[in-house]
């Protein structure tokens, strides 16, 4: 009698992983978000030269996406990840060691170089390990650690703030990326050389769709071309992609720059106060995200149409995002985080741009176009903290909640009028 082996499931180790990469990440380049009425305080510093810290960080990881996608091609995953993360772990934690902008503002620079090529990595790590039909819900899954980090953790690091000053918010951080780095060295493989996984599940992903042998120096590396920056600029499909992820992430660096500046200093809540106010929008922007890239799969399985599937939430979810207008016609604390969870809950609908990235992307160009797609959507966290810095000179932030509204309705129009059907590039 044959016994058919029985498929393990240990790609789903991996998207845990990846979910706690995530948060890490945006920990570290959101930390400061959570010390900048302090700092502002202690150092001296106003709203300009503060949306130039906060911006500074945005500079270095938008224009290093490319370079980094390039790197994510040739520099296997394993050893990649964790080199950045120790790295900019460490960056991290210098900050907690400075007191002036023009030191502020190189080290947030550096930590947006060293953070630029993470998310191509992961989405090369979920191309690698998740065939098609369950890519959203993994991708919703560990995006979804961008907010639910920031929800719990933030009331946490605003007492740790309170207790010890702003300088201990950046030691923790940095110390807590430093060991997960060690952590995934020593865990992560690719599908074909992991421990865990046997015949029957890298069989069953590669047969739905996965790319096996990325990030495994399986596969054979051209010499990048000027013909391959060509390809991932030239596609109307995927400049769709890229402005509408633009949106999304203009509405995402509000709420990781200047949010709780917003509540403390506009609306005058206090810091115990607003750490709780503050969680709860990245608690909706969590469901969100969960909804979106579960409820995208199920549609995907039910209707065979992977243009209403991954579209349809997005576009959803840009449309509520805009709703963060909303705010500045109502005083009440509780309408006032309402809107502002009603607009993150969609922001969170929308971030599951990386799973068209998966389906697009030109199969040998999947580091390249990932990292051009960040490249261009990240030009928001230097336009974001910067725009709403000089809308807010005057202490109001009401202009800046238009200009993020208006943002997401463009971003809404790209999906609709630009992208057309979604099918991979052939290049």
């Amino acid at each position: 009698m044959t016994i058919t082996e029985k498929p393990t499931r240990s790609r789903y180790l991996v998207m845990l992983m990846l979910f706690v990469c995530v948060v890490i990440t945006y920990l570290d380049r959101s930390n400061i978000s959570i010390t900048a009425p302090a700092m502002r305080h202690e150092l001296g510093i106003d709203t300009v030269q503060m949306g130039w810290i906060l911006s500074a960080f945005g500079w270095t990881y938008a224009f290093c996406q490319i370079p980094g996608g390039w790197l994510v091609d040739r520099i296997a995953p394993r050893f990649f990840y964790p080199a950045l993360l120790i790295l900019w772990s460490i960056a991290t934690a210098m900050l907690g060691m400075v007191g002036s902008f023009v030191s502020l503002v190189c080290i947030r620079l550096l930590i947006g170089a060293l953070e630029a090529p993470s998310y191509s990595i992961n989405n090369m790590v979920v191309s690698s390990w998740f065939p098609d039909r369950e890519r959203a819900g993994a991708i919703g899954f560990y995006t979804s650690g961008q907010f639910v980090g920031l929800a719990f953790l933030t009331p946490l690091l605003l007492i740790l703030q309170d207790s010890h000053g702003w300088r201990a918010v950046f030691y923790t951080t940095g110390v807590g990326g430093i060991v997960w780095g060690l952590f995934w060295l020593w865990t992560y493989r690719t599908p074909r050389q992991s421990r865990l996984a046997n015949a029957a599940e890298i069989a069953e992903i590669e047969s739905g769709g996965a790319l096996v042998d990325l990030g495994s120096g399986a596969i054979e590396k051209r010499k990048l071309t000027l013909d391959d920056f060509k390809t991932v600029f030239k596609y109307r499909k995927l400049w769709g992609v890229y402005i509408g992820q633009f949106a999304v992430t203009s509405c995402q660096w509000f709420f990781l720059t200047w949010f709780p500046t917003y509540l403390i200093e506009f609306r005058h809540y206090s810091f115990v106060k607003s750490g709780l106010y503050a969680s709860i929008p990245f608690l909706a922007a969590f469901l969100g995200v969960l909804t979106s890239g579960f409820v995208s799969d199920r549609i995907l399985r039910r209707t065979d149409s992977l243009g209403w599937a991954r579209k349809t939430p997005i576009i959803t979810g840009l449309l509520l995002s805009s709703s963060i207008i909303g705010a500045n016609f109502v005083e009440a604390p509780e309408l006032v985080i309402g809107f502002m969870a009603l607009a993150f809950f969609g922001n969170g609908m929308a971030s599951i741009g990386w799973s068209l990235i998966s389906s697009v992307a030109p199969r040998r160009l999947i580091g390249l176009t990932g990292g051009t797609f960040n490249f261009i959507s990240n030009l928001s966290g230097i336009t974001t903290p910067l725009v709403i810095g000089y809308l807010a000179r005057d202490g109001n932030f009401a202009p800046g909640l238009i200009y993020v509204s208006v943002v997401a309705v463009l971003g809404a129009l790209s999906y609709i009028l630009i992208i057309g059907k979604l099918e991979r590039v052939e290049d």
